[in-house]
């Protein structure tokens, strides 16, 4: 049965709280690991059959046998994952918004083991499965996840693998995984100039803000038109704060040149019946005269002489100085054309893989690392995690096995 997303969650805040609150030994028994992993990954309590299944398990010295059983449970997919996956899908960060497809893509890949690494590539999409009676799929709503969200199919069989070129009808060579979702689309190729999606990427795939990656020492030549050279008439401004962050984003944020997000800014000022609008290959601009959206030159005249984006060429400036320490693959060019190599080049860096271990950890023990032994697991959670294909179960494994003793 499947458990409701609103109420569900009000469960697992409560199981939370009372998991903090008890008293528990240091080296707790077989039955209370067993209790405790099964709270932490699903957010319920297992069934009588369950626990004592899983606290032979552990008795046994397999816990990792243990937390397989508990991600069996729906609970694990219609809570734990959609809480996981659902902040990113927004700009607020909104646990609470309604199931769309970036989220269920997420939730999709994590059942089916797909390299992790695809949520940023692949042409891939999950939809609710055929013959479950929901409405089709559609580039201009959302009514096919939120219908899928009232029902009561499990999002753990519910869910059906597809391509999402097939889906939505993009090229295959401009699908990104979820960054060409409609959900991703609509939260981060809204209005703007199509930055937002590189910052938020990093953010939620990478654990940066634009802050932490802040390095004034790029060159500035690829930052565009509509950044001041000297905000407040003071040219110390750009030098010292603007170019730590526009050096390194504008050119990585090209990759985008080609994507819009329609939709009609005086009946639907929100974009719910919006969709992502994509200029393919011989399609042409009435503003710029070629492939690249009239958005990607707003504010021209702030300054002229800034960058004009004539295509979608993205380059990796922070594979030199400071950011280097992100750990780019040696494995790739640093530039290429569009959304997908792009996302190849920031899901194949070592921050990638830290970061969604990170986010696992904190979920699972609900807490951050705290100190060294902490630290010293997330590091071979992130080892294993790279080493056996980018699985995230693995890591939720781990983490519930690391923290089912406190």
């Amino acid at each position: 049965m499947k458990i409701k997303s609103s109420a569900a969650r009000l469960l697992l805040a409560a199981t939370t709280c009372v998991t903090v609150s008890l008293s528990v030994p240091a080296f707790a028994g077989p039955e209370e690991q067993a209790a405790r992993m099964h709270s932490r990954i699903t957010g319920v309590k297992p069934s009588v059959d369950v626990l004592k299944q899983m606290a032979e398990a552990i008795a046994n010295g397999n816990a990792s046998a243990a937390a397989e059983m508990a991600m069996q449970h729906d609970a694990f997919y219609d809570v734990t994952l959609k809480n996981l996956a659902t902040p990113w899908t927004n700009r607020d960060g909104d646990n609470f918004a309604p199931l769309n497809d970036y989220t269920a893509t997420v939730i999709g890949m994590v059942r089916d083991d797909v390299d992790f690494r695809e949520i940023l590539s692949g042409d891939i999409i999950y939809t609710g499965a055929s013959g479950l009676d929901l409405p089709s799929y559609s580039n201009s709503n959302n009514n096919h996840y939120e219908a899928l969200e009232r029902s009561d199919y499990p999002l753990q069989v519910a869910l059906e693998r597809r391509a999402q070129s097939a889906v939505t009808g993009l090229p295959s060579e401009a699908t990104a995984g979820v960054m060409t979702t409609r959900g991703g689309a609509k939260a981060f190729f809204y209005a703007g100039t199509n930055r937002a999606m590189f910052r938020f990427t990093l953010m939620n795939h990478l654990c940066r803000d634009l802050e932490q990656v802040h390095d004034t020492s790029r060159p500035p030549d690829r930052i565009r038109q509509d950044v001041s050279r000297s905000p407040g008439g003071d040219s110390r401004v750009f030098q010292n704060n603007c170019v730590g962050c526009h050096s390194g984003m504008d050119p990585m944020a090209q990759a985008f040149a080609y994507y819009n997000f329609e939709y009609d800014v005086e009946n639907d000022p929100t974009g719910e019946n919006g969709q992502l609008d994509y200029n393919r290959s011989g399609d042409s601009d009435p503003v710029t005269g070629t492939r690249v959206q009239a958005k990607n030159h707003i504010n021209s005249a702030t300054f002229p002489y800034g960058y004009v984006i004539p295509d979608d060429k993205w380059d990796n400036y922070w594979r030199e100085g400071p950011n280097m320490h992100l750990g780019w693959s040696g494995e790739l060019p640093g530039s290429g054309y569009g959304a997908k190599s792009m996302g190849r080049e920031l899901a194949n860096s070592e921050a990638f893989a830290q970061c969604q271990v990170t986010k696992v950890f904190e979920q699972v023990c609900l807490r951050s690392p705290e100190d060294s032994t902490d630290r010293n697991r997330v590091a071979s959670m992130t080892n294993s995690f790279t080493g056996n294909g980018y699985q995230l179960k693995q890591v939720y494994a781990d983490a519930a096995v690391y923290c089912a003793g406190e």
